[in-house]
């Protein structure tokens, strides 16, 4: 059992489980009955995505330093929503179940998913190394 972290919309890989999307907004022109179909995502967890002020921030990022204040910035935002409380969650049920979380970004290291990452091995989830 463990965690598996995706690019939404990439096809889903076996025993991939519940796949859970952290982003803030759901695809352009895709039916709401076809997100998993097209797999994207089974459940929407936009708490766990930055604000979309804090998105921008991220996406201009071109170095570390840029990208440690936005690291900053988002844990603390998910700290201040309680969000963090779902990432222990997620780091308790994946000990028994598998899951994935993602979003659309096309690069993790630049993407919020490599900080949920970080956060979910911090409260000793089970993340799967790709």
């Amino acid at each position: 059992m463990a965690i598996r972290i995706v690019r939404l919309g990439e096809p889903r890989l076996p025993d991939e489980g519940l796949r859970l999307g952290t982003v803030r907004r759901p695809p352009r022109g895709v039916p709401k009955v076809e997100f998993a179909k097209r797999d994207y995502y089974d459940v929407w967890l936009p708490l766990l995505s930055p604000s979309p002020e804090l998105m921008k921030t991220g996406q201009a990022a071109v170095d570390d330093k840029a990208w440690s204040v936005f690291r900053k910035a988002f844990i603390s935002e998910l700290k201040a929503s309680g969000a963090d409380r779902i990432l222990d969650l997620l780091a308790s049920l994946s000990q028994r179940t598998n899951l994935a979380l993602g979003c659309y970004c096309t690069e993790e290291k630049r993407c919020h998913r490599s900080i949920l990452r970080a956060l979910l091995k911090e409260r000793g989830a089970l993340i799967v190394q790709e």
